[in-house]
């Protein structure tokens, strides 16, 4: 499993982030998988036209499916457009998939998306196994970051 896969690659175009999961959720296990998009989506991924809030993955069927991301109407489009929240399968191998599969079966897990992206002209799709944060996890994440920041500006005030 690699980690910020769109950090690291040189040709990967990143479309949508989804920050609310790292703050609602804490991320166990990230995976790649690729989405089967119409062409109106497409086209309205590359303007950047999509969202990610209150989206999630289930697998229904041995498949895993993308539920409630937002990817807009795409207006040059014609009669061909597609539904905004359409169910859209995401494309992950067996071993992958049974591995999802096991873990969301755990109490607790869910598998949510992190971002959306176009690697090599393919539109690919972080997901990432995930916990769901208590309301005392996430204050102490808060104020972990922010005593980062601090110390980050004080050593930049020191240089």
């Amino acid at each position: 499993m690699s980690t910020s896969t769109a950090a690291k690659d040189k040709n990967i175009k990143l479309i949508v982030e989804n920050r609310k999961a790292r703050h609602d959720y804490s991320i166990e296990d990230t995976l790649e998988a690729g989405i089967e998009l119409r062409g109106s989506e497409v086209k309205s991924l590359r303007k950047g036209d999509a969202n990610l809030k209150d989206s999630y993955v289930v697998i229904a069927n041995g498949e895993a499916y993308l539920q409630n991301a937002h990817i807009s109407v795409y207006k040059a489009s014609s009669y061909l457009n597609h539904e905004p929240e359409r169910r859209r399968k995401l494309l992950l191998n067996r071993t992958e998939l049974a591995r999802l599969e096991r873990a969301l079966d755990e109490k607790g897990y869910s598998c949510v998306p992190l971002k959306i992206y176009f690697k090599g002209g393919w539109a690919k799709i972080e997901i990432a196994l995930a916990k769901g944060k208590k309301a005392a996890d996430k204050r102490e994440s808060i104020k972990s970051r922010d005593v980062n920041r601090e110390l980050s500006q004080a050593k930049r005030k020191a240089r």
